[in-house]
């Protein structure tokens, strides 16, 4: 779509830079962290679980600002939100750098939290929605595949080439710098929240007096209180309350369980990497499913993905081919793919789009609150059996649960 006929759509810039700044959020913080876990129990001699704490503190530290960082991006737009919370980001990760005791370990990954609450999902989610009305779900899931390219990339290039060239510590480093010098440049000079702020019209609005009445469409919305006030609304949190908990826990499980197995580091972090890359096109796939069928529906679809491949995982052992980790990975990452586009399109199709960011900020609270609590739910049953039976065997269960919840999901009785 162009405007004037003779250049592309900014739309397309929009989804292209926010691209690109999931890629760093997700690359520097989701996918990294389980690769620290062994050189950091080995070099500092700290526990499988007190390490795992670490990620339920950087995950609880971005659920519990996600409201407040919603209505900043209503209020303030993306640009500010998404500069500050880069700058912050940057700073934990030279805290990480320097970690010599736990409690330095841990208010690292607070203050990482803290920053990438402002450069993730929520302002990330939120401008797109706002440059697109056609095509939404598409657009939405262009932008999301940043966070499984993150997953490609990082889990080879840290846990291949730059913890074994240079240590964890220069790698933290690394990281907080590729914040600032990838993340504030794109918030500063692309991100612009709204269509208005370029004097243009979202996609899908043929005309200015089409996009005038679209204008005016997009403030109406159910405020976040009667939000919380509807059973839709809480089904939805229960969804991603459960399936974040096995979700993360397995993804952040995977790395060492397949270390403990018998598999090289070449072989789980290529299979970390193949969750990414699998994620990348699940995003898209499932965004663009959000076009076509109800995103409840899609949701189920990529939830079901997810609970096979954890029966998969159950099967690996020391006699396992190399091919078996690849066919977990490739069922997990699809899977996983599906959890933004279709937090994004329940949030706009059942809340709207005038409060969208304070709506989709609560509704990351549930979201965190079980990517936090599964890895370190994890680790410390594995310190207390040895294995990951057990582990693997609660995540069918809250997977099973997740599925029938949002499937009960109705369209909330607020006009």
């Amino acid at each position: 779509m162009s405007t004037d006929g003779r250049r592309p759509f900014y739309g397309y810039w929009i989804v292209a830079a926010t691209f690109l700044c999931n890629v760093i959020t997700f690359g520097c913080g989701f996918y990294a962290f389980s690769l620290f876990v062994t050189p950091l129990g080995s070099d500092l001699a700290w526990g499988r679980g007190d390490v795992m704490a670490g990620f339920t503190i950087f995950f609880l530290a971005t659920g519990l600002l996600s409201p407040q960082v919603g209505r900043l991006v209503d209020r303030h737009g993306a640009r500010v939100v998404m500069s500050i919370g880069a700058v912050i980001a940057g700073i934990g990760f030279v805290v990480l750098s320097q970690v010599g005791v736990l409690w330095q370990f841990y208010l690292g990954y607070m203050i990482v939290g803290v920053g990438m609450a402002g450069t993730g999902q929520i302002p990330t989610s939120a401008v797109v929605s706002n440059w697109f009305e056609k095509k939404r779900g598409t657009a939405v899931g262009l932008m999301a595949s940043g966070i499984g390219i993150g997953g490609v990339a990082f889990p080879g290039l840290i846990g291949t080439r730059m913890i074994p060239l240079i240590g964890w510590s220069q790698s933290y480093l690394l990281l907080g710098v590729l914040c600032w010098a990838v993340i504030i440049p794109l918030a500063i000079f692309v991100i612009r929240t709204r269509p208005s702020e370029k004097g243009l019209v979202a996609y899908g609005a043929e005309s200015v007096r089409e996009g005038q009445a679209e204008k005016k469409r997009q403030v109406v919305g159910i405020p976040l209180k009667l939000a919380m006030g509807t059973l839709t609304f809480w089904l939805i949190a229960v969804t991603y309350l459960f399936s974040h908990f096995a979700q993360v826990g397995a993804v952040q499980s995977q790395v060492p369980f397949l270390e403990d197995t018998g598999f090289p580091m070449s072989v789980s972090a290529g299979a970390l990497g193949a969750v990414g890359l699998c994620s990348a096109f699940g995003k898209f796939g499932f965004g663009w499913l959000c076009d076509r069928i109800q995103a409840k529906f899609a949701l189920a679809i990529g939830l079901g993905l997810q609970l096979a491949s954890i029966l998969v995982l159950m099967r690996i052992g020391p006699d396992s081919a190399a091919a078996s980790a690849w066919v977990y990975a490739v069922m997990m990452g699809l899977g996983l793919g599906s959890w933004l586009p279709t937090m994004s399109m329940l949030t706009s199709g059942y809340f709207g789009m005038a409060h969208y960011g304070a709506v989709f900020g609560a509704l990351t609270i549930p979201y965190a609150i079980g990517s936090a609590v599964g890895p370190f739910v994890a680790g410390y049953m594995y310190d207390g059996s040895g294995n990951y039976d057990a582990v693997f065997v609660l995540f069918l269960v809250l997977f099973a649960v997740s599925i029938a919840s949002i499937l009960a999901v109705r369209r909330p009785g607020i006009e």
